[in-house]
Parts: structure tokens; sequence; C-alpha cells
């Protein structure tokens, strides 16, 4: 290979990695947001409130079968049926991972509302870091 062939070929590969921008919109108005990362502040407070009223559902209607199921492994034990420690293990296992579904429910419930209000915070800081370079460009001109 001569040296113009291969400066031909690094020249169309610097060309073709310095075209390649990220966060533009290729010449041909191509592009879309299949990529682009959108958060709208009303979608996070909407799901978030779904995770909420879906954790109240579960925590209310999750445990509703506790007590007659605690009761029936009770009495199964004290009537000496074999049945009632497992009846009570089933219980222990079904409480436990009700508080686990609960807890994940208000963890995500909380994280969307920790994300809207970190979102809109930064929104302010973006802007408060871009008005003083819109004014330099305006002096500029």
């Amino acid at each position: 290979m001569t040296f113009e062939q291969e400066w031909a070929e690094l020249r169309a590969a610097a060309a073709a990695r310095s075209a390649m921008r990220i966060n533009s919109v290729p010449a041909e108005g191509g592009g879309g947001s299949s990529g682009d990362l959108v958060v709208n502040r009303d979608d996070l407070g909407r799901i978030g409130n779904d995770a909420y009223d879906l954790r109240t559902k579960v925590s209310r209607q999750g445990d509703h079968a506790r007590p007659a199921t605690f009761e029936a492994a009770i009495a199964l034990t004290n009537g000496n049926f074999a049945s009632g420690s497992a009846v009570l293990k089933v219980h222990d296992r079904w409480n436990t991972h009700l508080k686990t579904l609960l807890d994940s429910l208000a963890h995500i419930s909380n994280h969307l509302d920790y994300t809207k209000a970190q979102h809109s915070n930064d929104d302010v800081k973006i802007q408060g870091d871009l008005a003083p370079i819109s004014a330099l460009s305006e002096y500029m001109k």
C-alpha cells in the first residue's frame, strides 16, 4: 500500500468519525426519537402514584387471609394434626413475601418521586448554567 492510499483511507476514517455526533440528527433529516431518552415529570408522577396505589391495595387485600390462616394453623396444631405446622409455615412465608413485595412497591414509588424532584432540580440548574452563556453569545454578536 502506498503512502497516498494509506493517507486517503485515514482521511476517510477521520471524516467518518467526525461526522458521527452524539445528540445530533443526521443532515438528511433522519434520526427521530429511537435513541433519545425522554422523561416527562407527569409520567413519573403517574407511575409513582400507580405504584403507591398498588401498594395500598396489596397491603389491604394481601393480608386478608392471614388471620384465618393463622387460626387454622393453631387449631390444627392443637388438634394434633401434623398439617398444622405446615399451614403455619405457609402463613409465615406468605407474610415474608408480602412484606418484601410491599417494600419493593414502596421503593419504586419513593424512587420515582425522588427522580421527579431531581429532574426539576436539574432543569433549574441547567437553565442557570446556560443563562450566562446565552448573555455572552448575545454580547459577541
